[in-house]
């Protein structure tokens, strides 16, 4: 089976660290030799990993990385360069009532940070933007407090779609589904049953977002 340049890499590196110490490294060291400090990132290959049937994962277990598989290693496809792609993260945005954001002339998605993505994770073309999400609104949709959305920034939303959804008059921003109700009314659907939608008039909304992407942190 071909392996993205990365996961080749990270095998590469399990092999010979299992073969060296007689134990296999850790998330961070893992990620620290194929040049990334997302663990999310790290977790999301060894996942491909696990399920082409090259290693095990122990998720509770310091150190849980085991082999499956010896001998050579698989094909690489395409240049390494072509391969990675850095995303910026622009802030975090609240997973449950909409938070406002300080009035000191500071945007919503004032830089921060950024991450890299393989193109096997990130497959849209044209510019996106990552969040970090905060709050557990979501959580149904399998996105929780900490993890990361990658944004495609683009205002045609459909009904369902997982926007995010900077509202006007309040200054606050909020990750929700969007749905139309009739023509004066939009509603932001949480995706926990503890917790109620929002209603907001469209003139009220500014979408700044789609959601393409969900990288989990562990």
């Amino acid at each position: 089976m071909t392996l993205s340049p990365r996961q080749q890499a990270m095998l590469q590196f399990i092999r010979e660290y299992v073969e060296t110490n007689g134990y296999p490294p850790s998330i961070r060291e893992i990620g620290e030799a194929a040049h990334t400090s997302s663990t999310s990132v790290v977790s999301y290959n060894l996942n491909i990993l696990q399920a082409k049937g090259y290693l095990t994962r122990g998720k509770e277990i310091s150190r849980g990385v085991r082999l499956l598989q010896t001998g050579s290693l698989p094909e690489t496809v395409g240049d390494p360069s072509d391969m990675i792609v850095r995303v910026p993260v622009l802030g975090r945005i609240v997973a449950s009532e909409p938070v406002p954001i300080p009035d000191d002339n500071v945007s919503p998605l004032d830089v921060e940070d950024s991450i890299a993505l393989t193109r096997d994770i990130l497959q849209e073309n044209g510019p996106v933007y990552a969040l970090q999400v905060k709050g557990e609104s979501m959580i149904d949709a399998l996105i929780h407090d900490g993890d990361i959305v990658v944004m495609k920034p683009d205002s045609n939303v459909r009904d369902g779609d997982l926007v995010a959804a900077w509202l006007k008059v309040e200054k606050a921003t909020t990750l929700k589904r969007f749905f139309w109700e009739g023509k004066d009314r939009v509603r932001l659907q949480p995706a926990n049953p503890t917790m109620g939608p929002i209603y907001v008039h469209p003139s009220n909304l500014e979408i700044q977002g789609k959601v393409i992407a969900v990288i989990r942190q562990l």
